[in-house]
Parts: C-alpha cells; sequence; structure tokens
C-alpha cells in the first residue's frame, strides 16, 4: 500500500533512515540521468563518515568536582571504610561508521562538477558531522557549482542561513552558482506533497526538473516500507501538536483500508 501521507513520511525518519537515504539517493540518479543525455551524467557518490549521536554527551549531572568543598559549620561525618567496589558492564559509545551519498552532476566533455545534489543525514546534522558538512558546503559554494538539498529530517541543525527559516518540518534548498548569496527555499509541511524542482546546469543549457515526490513514492512501494513500519505506534521522531493530531487522522484511514484489503493482517486500528 501507499505510504498513509501525501508527501514526506515521517514514520521513515527512524530507523529506516539509513535504507532511505541511500534509496532515495539512487532513484534521484535514476530518475534524473536519461534527462541530462547526452551532454551530462549522474552519479551516486559513495563515501562513509563517523557519526556519534548527540545524545551520548556527558550530563551536567553526571560530572563531579575534582575538589568539593564542605560548608561552614556543616559536621564532618566519619567515613567508614566498605568493601571495595565491583565492576558493572555498561555499553560504551562508539563512533559509527555511515555511508554518505552525493549525487553529482557532470559534464561528459570535462567531467567538470556541474551540480552537486545531497540527501542530508542525521550525522550531516549534528556533532562533529554537522561541523564537517558545513565545512564541505562552504567549499561548494565557493565554486561554480550548482548546489540542492534536501533535508527531510526534523531533528538536527539546519544548514546555515543568514536570516530564520520559515516555520516547518522538511525544507528544500537550491543555491545557483550564478545568484549566491540568494537561496531558494522550499519549506515543506507535512501535510503537503514534496515538491518538483529545477536542476540547474551549465549556463546557455536549459535546466532539468527533479520530481522529489515520485521519487520517494517510487523506492516506498518498490521496496515495500508499508511492511516494515509499524503504523499502530508513534513514530521514532516523535510528532506534536497539530500535526500529531493530523499524523494520526491520516493513520487511522490508512489502517482501516490496510484492514479491509488485507482481513487476515495482524494490523489492528490504534485506540
Amino acid at each position: 500500500m501507499p505510504s498513509p501521507f501525501p508527501g514526506m513520511d515521517p514514520y521513515l525518519e527512524g530507523s529506516e533512515w539509513g535504507s532511505v537515504h541511500v534509496e532515495l539517493s539512487s532513484e534521484i540518479t535514476r530518475q534524473l540521468a536519461p534527462r541530462l543525455r547526452p551532454k551530462y551524467v549522474a552519479r551516486a557518490m559513495r563515501r562513509f563518515v563517523m557519526d556519534t549521536p548527540d545524545n551520548a554527551a556527558i550530563a551536567a549531572s553526571d560530572v563531579y568536582p575534582d575538589v568539593g568543598v564542605a560548608a561552614r559549620h556543616r559536621a564532618v561525618r566519619e567515613i567508614v571504610a566498605g568493601a571495595p567496589p565491583t565492576p558493572v558492564e555498561l555499553p560504551t559509545v562508539v563512533p559509527t561508521r555511515v555511508p554518505q551519498v552525493t549525487i553529482e552532476i557532470r559534464d561528459v566533455a570535462n567531467r567538470k562538477l556541474v551540480t552537486a545534489i545531497e540527501v542530508l543525514s542525521p550525522a550531516n546534522k549534528r556533532g562533529q558531522g554537522y561541523g564537517e558538512y558545513v565545512e564541505k558546503r562552504q567549499k561548494l559554494l565557493l565554486s561554480t557549482t550548482h548546489l540542492l538539498e534536501i533535508d527531510l529530517l526534523r531533528a538536527g541543525r539546519r544548514v546555515p542561513m543568514q536570516k530564520p527559516l520559515p516555520v516547518a518540518p522538511y525544507f528544500v534548498f537550491l543555491s545557483r552558482a550564478e545568484r549566491r548569496p540568494l537561496t531558494e527555499v522550499w519549506a515543506i509541511q507535512l501535510n503537503m506533497r514534496l515538491p518538483i524542482v529545477p536542476v540547474p546546469l551549465l549556463p546557455g543549457d536549459a535546466e532539468v526538473v527533479l520530481d522529489l515526490q515520485a521519487a520517494l513514492s517510487t523506492l516506498y512501494d518498490t521496496l515495500g516500507y508499508d511492511l516494515s513500519v509499524d503504523y499502530t505506534c508513534p513514530p521514532e521522531a516523535p510528532l506534536e501538536g497539530e500535526m500529531a493530531a493530523w499524523a494520526d487522522s491520516q493513520i487511522r484511514n490508512w489502517l482501516a483500508a490496510h484492514r479491509e484489503l488485507h482481513p487476515s493482517s495482524p494490523l489492528d486500528l490504534k485506540t
């Protein structure tokens, strides 16, 4: 079945995102390749970065001072020696190698990088990974390469802008080389379809279009995310307020339709 949502599915922002990130980048590449022929090629270039979640940071309450000063007039209690401590086993935070995919559009004649398309991942939006991504981004912005950034994650830091962004859960940013620092910004609400966005090329060549909704819907249906996502539970990346209420109604309708099509399915309507 199609996703319960007309645009971005917030349930894909959780544990499925690693798959969605890679597959969406590949689907975008497949969608663009025939439109770019014969002068350009599109390639999904994968690299790996180290990612450590932000919630691994040490909280202030976990830090003890090197020296403690007792309050004046406080009685000093006798310290009684006890048995030595025994160890407990707790998992430590280990950085994880995660794939990052950049879609590169190059001209066939000179292999020049004309346009870079980034589908942002959690590693691009938090901790050290955010700084590394911003550094890479700045290099592109100082070049003659167009930059298209697709941010379908509500959590994490947004790309730096000179003015505040509109209030929205998802964004697409297009920085054309000839119009910098001006950037085209698509602010996408949860109840909206993902936009059809232009992909600029070399001067004198007509831009091509990228249908983001078609790309996301294709991979959702092809890979069967409706079978692996549990819509009877809240999403891993929580929704709040009006978004949560609207999403709940969408899911109720989707589950009702799913039950009609698949009477033997274990999925039940949420109460």
